[in-house]
């Protein structure tokens, strides 16, 4: 019994893992078709919300992000389903300029599910489905935490699936947030139909074609070989035109989708040659403009610069003669000391006189006799209470003296008949 139960245990894990391989392809294969439809579809007109592609498109992707997710545990050990938008917000929070903030803060998507529709509609029209499922993809360990072994998003598959979703960039959609196409309380349902195409062979054909004749001989007992031949030719014939007609119709109008995308496209790039060209002359003027003008500016600096240097020379040699002219004039009015001596003897001449109070007339005396002396000690001279003549500080004393309202004219007193003192 044990090995039976081991038995049936192996049967069921084996058969879980190829169903889920199986789903797992199948939708990859159908995300592939979806992606091309939607870059025929664009061609032609512009993608809503209203169009079956997308819708088919945006379920395909909700069954591919939703792929063996791990519920969410509880504090009582029960798992509640999970949407992908927690997987979504967790690995994307790190792409620069991320939608993830705004999403969240939108009022009138309030489930998870509606707020990973909205996701999906918001990075397709800024064109970057492709850089968030690459980001998210990039970061292993949250991817890892939120899916169980065997999910798309852990396998090789995952990579192709973010490049497929690259050519989406060329499209420019156009969605309402508030419309029925975010509504959380719809479950996302995959129509197969559009992908499903049956081809008949040639074998198959002609299987049907004896069938025909088969029946046709059993039925008509009273028509002859040769009209019963002769329809099943004509049938043949017109049939093998219908389907050839068909086929020739089908490549026409493919060959002619093609050629107006082509067309469109062959336009786009001519008027973004265009674009680019003009810009990349516009860009050459201003850059023949920047150094012409830099050319002139360098040439009036140097000439400013030759100029200051000359004034600079100008000026020095202005301030050189002006020193020399300056150390000359001084030099020129310093007194010598020859009328240095003169006017200190005047000035002890006054000051003898004015400290003895004889200002009256002298009268010459007899040889030897002698000045009276009024309690005054005879001294060789009086230079030692003016202090140094030669000084600066001296001159100016003597300037004082002789502007002075009480003391005589030193050159007056000098020139004018008298005796000085021995």
């Amino acid at each position: 019994m044990a090995s039976l139960g081991v038995g049936l245990h192996l049967v069921r894990k084996r058969g879980a893992g190829r169903s889920t391989a199986v789903e797992r392809r199948n939708l990859l294969t159908v995300c592939r078709f979806s992606v091309k439809t939607l870059l025929d579809r664009s061609c032609f007109e512009t993608i809503d919300d209203s169009s079956p592609e997308f819708v088919n498109f945006v379920s395909i992707l909700e069954h591919i992000l939703s792929h063996q997710l791990k519920g969410q545990t509880t504090w009582f050990g029960y798992e509640s389903p999970r949407s992908f938008w927690d997987y979504i917000k967790a690995a994307c929070s790190k792409v620069p300029h991320n939608c993830i903030r705004s999403i969240e803060s939108m009022e009138n998507v309030r489930s998870s599910r509606a707020k990973g529709r909205a996701w999906i509609r918001v990075v397709l029209m800024e064109k970057r489905l492709s850089e968030y499922i690459s980001s998210a993809l990039r970061d292993f360990k949250t991817t890892r935490r939120f899916y169980e072994d065997g999910a798309i998003m852990l396998g090789e598959e995952a990579g192709l699936l973010a490049d497929t979703l690259i050519g989406l960039n060329t499209i420019d959609f156009s969605f309402c947030l508030k419309g029925e196409g975010v509504d959380g309380s719809c479950p996302a349902v995959i129509d197969y139909t559009p992908y499903l195409k049956f081809t008949q062979s040639a074998d198959s054909i002609s299987s049907d074609e004896e069938e025909m004749r088969t029946m046709g001989s059993s039925g008509s007992e009273s028509s002859t070989p040769d009209k019963m031949a002769t329809a099943a030719s004509i049938f043949t014939e017109q049939s093998n035109l219908v389907s050839k007609c068909k086929r020739f119709e089908q490549k026409y109008r493919m060959a002619l989708e093609q050629k107006v995308y082509l067309e469109e496209l062959v336009r786009l790039r001519e008027a973004q040659l265009s674009e680019t060209v003009s810009h990349n002359k516009a860009l050459q003027q201003s850059l023949e403009d920047t150094h012409l003008t830099h050319t002139l500016e360098k040439e009036q600096l140097e000439y400013i610069v030759l100029e200051l240097q000359d004034q600079l020379t100008v000026l020095k040699n202005n301030d050189l003669r002006s020193r020399q002219e300056l150390t000359a004039h001084l030099t020129n009015q310093w007194p010598s000391p020859v009328a240095l001596d003169a006017n200190a003897v005047a000035l002890e001449t006054l000051l003898y006189r004015k400290s003895t109070g004889q200002w009256e007339e002298k009268k010459a005396k007899p040889t030897g006799t002698h000045w009276p002396h009024r309690g005054k000690e005879e001294t060789p001279s009086l230079r030692g209470l003016c202090g140094s003549l030669t000084s600066v500080s001296s001159y100016k004393s003597l300037a004082s003296l002789k502007s002075s309202e009480c003391l005589a004219s030193p050159a007056t007193e000098v020139s004018s008949p008298g005796v000085t003192p021995s």
